[in-house]
């Protein structure tokens, strides 16, 4: 099939040369002049395994091609929207602008009988209205959320775990035929396909986050007290973990979670759930947010009381920068939080991430970035490992505490053997452990 994919950013460029390597002609549709000509050029914008050898393969067959030209858009017999909705700079809710913006300059390219898909995470409500502006054109609106993890993007477009279609019912057969289309390979592997409404598939990936974020931080709020009674919540997760009516992944207690879907998701959420006057029933997610923040400053005191409260021109080696592993993400990063934390106490730190340092620079170039590992742990009165790189995970601790000045460690993720540590001789704090 023919395909446009408005948007190329994370999501968009991601989707667009996943759907060239099934086999559809795609065309990505971007303003920003300079992502454009990297992409078109088999680069990518940012880090993500496995995107630069399809994007290369894509290229290379002539299916795949990108564009600044809404106007490419015109022969596709499906558009997918793709572009983001940020935090709004003045409150809350979901910024809308670039979804309102990508939907107003395709309506002129719009043939009858052609289908507009959303992927944006939106505030539900909006998939009616956008319908009932591209009617007119004789063109028809679907929604299908995304549920893309950072680190496997590739393999989740490709592979997904399930499809959602929210349709209009005046015309639901018809598109889902057209969607079932664009995902036969993941149809025929199998995958569970859900068709419904709008407002139900708009609620699907607000609610799917708003789930994990409550989990992520209701067993931080179990570390919390763990902490305080001498328990262990590795333990504690391990066995409530074994009740298959909780189960035991996102059950990892750290220094909370980040990046830019599940903080800003949780809050575009309960503004919506306001404006809807039904801000009761998603108050809690208010609580949520709080724990989550709550646990980026918990790491900040482990590093001034390591210190006895005296931090000044201290130096601290902080490891990870990006919100989490095998991506270069930076948004909302508990990790990149901590460590501007730790900078304005006064302390020396000095940062490492084996691909998010670019990111961290442009927001942050007051920090000081390391080039190597080695050279962010040579000295190291305090290490604090903020995002659970393997290489962070593999660390020997006898070897390292040979490179560091003073043995002592916060591991904000808890992925290190406390007791391997405590054996090499160093003063370890773990997340309520």
């Amino acid at each position: 099939m023919k395909l446009s994919v408005i948007g190329c950013g994370y999501l968009g460029a991601v989707h667009a040369a996943a759907m060239a390597s099934l086999g559809h002609e795609v065309v990505g549709i971007d303003v920003d002049e300079a992502k454009i000509a990297l992409l078109a050029s088999g680069q990518t914008p940012f880090f993500e395994p496995g995107l630069p050898e399809i994007l290369t393969t894509a290229l290379a067959s002539g299916r795949l091609s990108f564009t600044t030209d809404i106007a490419a858009a015109a022969d596709a017999e499906v558009h997918f929207i793709a572009v983001g909705t940020p935090q709004r700079k003045d409150a809350a809710g979901a910024d809308l602008t670039y979804v309102d913006a990508s939907v107003t300059s395709l309506l002129p390219h719009l043939a009858p009988g052609s289908l507009v898909v959303g992927k944006s995470t939106v505030p539900v409500g909006t998939a009616q209205r956008l319908a009932d502006l591209i009617a007119p054109t004789g063109a028809r609106l679907a929604w299908n959320p995304e549920f893309l993890r950072e680190g496997f993007a590739v393999k989740d477009t490709v592979e997904p775990d399930r499809l959602v279609y929210g349709v209009d019912p005046r015309t639901d057969t018809e598109d889902t035929a057209v969607l079932d289309a664009v995902y036969a390979t993941a149809i025929a592997a199998g995958t569970p396909r859900i068709v419904t409404g709008y407002a139900t598939a708009e609620l699907v990936k607000v609610a799917a986050n708003s789930f994990l974020a409550t989990k992520i931080s209701f067993i931080n709020a179990m570390a919390e007290i763990a902490e305080t009674t001498g328990a262990d919540v590795t333990q504690l997760a391990d066995a409530i973990g074994y009740d298959n009516r909780i189960g035991r992944r996102f059950l990892n207690a750290g220094v909370g979670f980040g990046g830019g879907c599940l903080p800003k998701d949780i809050r575009a959420f309960t503004a919506r759930a306001e404006e809807l006057g039904r801000g009761e029933s998603v108050a809690f997610l208010k609580h949520v947010d709080e724990i989550n923040l709550r646990r980026r400053q918990h790491v900040v005191d482990l590093a001034v009381n390591s210190f006895d409260d005296h931090i000044h021109d201290h130096r601290i080696a902080v490891l990870g920068l990006a919100f989490k592993p095998d991506s270069d993400d930076t948004r909302d990063s508990p990790a990149l939080d901590v460590a501007v934390r730790l900078t304005g106490l006064g302390a020396d730190v000095i940062a490492y991430d084996p691909e998010a340092i670019p990111n961290a620079r442009r927001a942050h170039p007051q920090l000081h970035y390391a080039d190597t590992l080695d050279d962010a742990l040579t000295g190291a009165e305090t290490v604090v490992i903020l995002t659970e790189w393997a290489q962070f995970r593999n660390l020997d601790p006898t070897e390292t505490a040979t490179r560091v000045a003073r043995p002592v460690i916060i591991d904000g993720r808890n992925t290190l053997d406390p007791t391997a540590w405590h054996n090499a001789g160093w003063t370890y704090h773990g997340m309520g452990r």
